[in-house]
């Protein structure tokens, strides 16, 4: 989760729309738009990298911002040759950068017809392996479908315990940011380890692409809230299951992970058939709350607590949250993205909403979650310990995707395959079936 977009986002960092002074030459090809801006970038000419920005651009990515966020990234080093496609009018440029020795990144621009540039996004490369085939003498099998909201189809997997069903059956709910439907997280694939291990265990299990990876031009002008983004494609996936074969519409559950965590118990009451939901990795805070103390955490590990930089970046964050709750105009953008997207997001209170649950729900947390610290699990603990209605478990060494590990957390540590860890499944699945 922040999770920013991050999920978000700590793993990513997007730059919205974007920046504009006097428009590069002409005779600019859009390959020397985007090397022009690179050099810019990693020269420090900040102000020079914001007048190659279109007024929106300008708008979106002030110089301060653009500086903060460029200086994040590890130290510059040698880049591959760009890629160059076309998208709705604008040339897209795409090239890997080799940065701090051992990482990679993929830097993407956007260029104008007047050779200004509209986009930038720059995020670690993924470095999972492929999702390998389902076993011959698997006990379930998979199979395309397509599910989400009227008129906007989203293609997913549906994970099917094979023999005389009707199964359980449960929707998996992604975090923040635009992911796959395997939940592809740095070296790793959170859902497919997730429903492959519930299928094998007699539990069918659907996973879909996150509208925002799939289908982003359906928020071509620019509004995005959680109900567009999660909410809304998640409850007509649960409705979905309900007319499926071989599904028992009455033991329909949705498991969501961060983002999807904290929205499950709204999914669960607009869907209405919901028999129960899984929390991984959830907070017990508003999601804005919490993205100060992740970048404390970040700044903290990275020794730079006391850095001019990051204290002001810190601050701009906290300010950003204050106009959020205040009197900002929704189109206005704050933490990176438009104020009504934030305030639809504040909207969800995971106590509040948890404490309204109608069906029985069962919370998974790892102790060495630096997203979603351990001050949350405790409020967690403390509003619903001793109610008979939720469930909770807490794993050591578990981090924030569910994955074993060592040492201090951190953000680079998802950059190593791993998997979702069986015990944590195994138990998911013993709720399920007593439920």
């Amino acid at each position: 989760m922040t999770m920013k977009r991050t999920h978000n986002s700590l793993a990513a960092i997007a730059l919205g729309c974007a920046l504009a002074l006097p428009a590069p030459a002409a005779t600019d090809t859009p390959q020397a738009v985007a090397a022009k801006l690179l050099d810019r970038l990693d020269a420090g000419q900040y102000d020079q990298a914001e007048a190659m920005f279109n007024t929106q651009m300008q708008q979106h990515v002030p110089v301060d911002k653009l500086k903060a966020v460029w200086q994040s990234l590890p130290p510059a080093g040698k880049h591959d040759a760009p890629q160059v496609s076309q998208q709705n009018g604008q040339q897209i440029i795409k090239q890997t950068l080799h940065r701090g020795g051992a990482t990679t990144w993929t830097f993407t621009v956007a260029v104008d017809a007047q050779g200004k540039v509209s986009g930038m996004f720059v995020q670690p490369q993924q470095n999972a392996a492929p999702i390998p085939a389902v076993p011959a003498d698997a006990s379930y099998s998979e199979r395309e479908v397509t599910v989400g909201a009227a008129g906007h189809p989203l293609g997913g997997t549906l994970a099917m315990p094979k023999g005389n069903g009707p199964f359980p059956a449960v929707v998996l709910v992604h975090g923040s940011g635009p992911n796959d439907r395997e939940e592809t997280i740095g070296a790793n694939h959170v859902f497919t380890d997730i429903a492959r291990g519930l299928a094998a265990q007699g539990i069918a299990v659907l996973r879909y692409e996150k509208r925002t990876h799939a289908r982003p031009q359906d928020f071509k002008n620019g509004i995005v809230t959680i109900d567009s983004e999660t909410i809304d494609d998640a409850v007509a996936a649960a409705k979905s299951l309900a007319t499926t074969p071989g599904i028992d519409p009455k033991r329909i559950f949705v498991l969501g992970h961060s983002l999807g965590a904290m929205a499950a118990p709204r999914i669960a009451q607009r869907a209405g058939n919901v028999a129960g939901v899984i929390e991984l990795s959830g907070a017990a805070r508003k999601l804005i709350d919490i993205i100060p103390y992740q970048q404390h955490y970040m700044a903290k590990l990275q020794g730079k607590s006391d850095d001019p930089q990051t204290v002001a970046a810190i601050a701009k964050a906290e300010s950003d949250i204050a106009a959020i709750r205040g009197g900002a105009k929704p189109d206005d953008t704050a933490l990176g993205m438009r104020v009504d997207y934030w305030r639809s997001v504040d909207a969800i209170d995971p106590i509040a909403d948890n404490k309204a649950l109608r069906v029985p729900a069962l919370l998974l947390h790892g102790d060495r979650d630096f997203q979603v610290p351990m001050e949350d699990w405790a409020a967690l603990q403390h509003a619903f310990g001793d109610n008979k209605h939720f469930t909770l478990k807490l794993y050591p060494s578990l981090n924030h995707l569910g994955i074993a590990g060592t040492g201090t957390p951190s953000v680079a540590e998802y950059a190593k395959p791993g998997h979702v860890d069986a015990q944590l499944i195994s138990d998911t699945a013993a709720w399920i079936k007593a439920h």
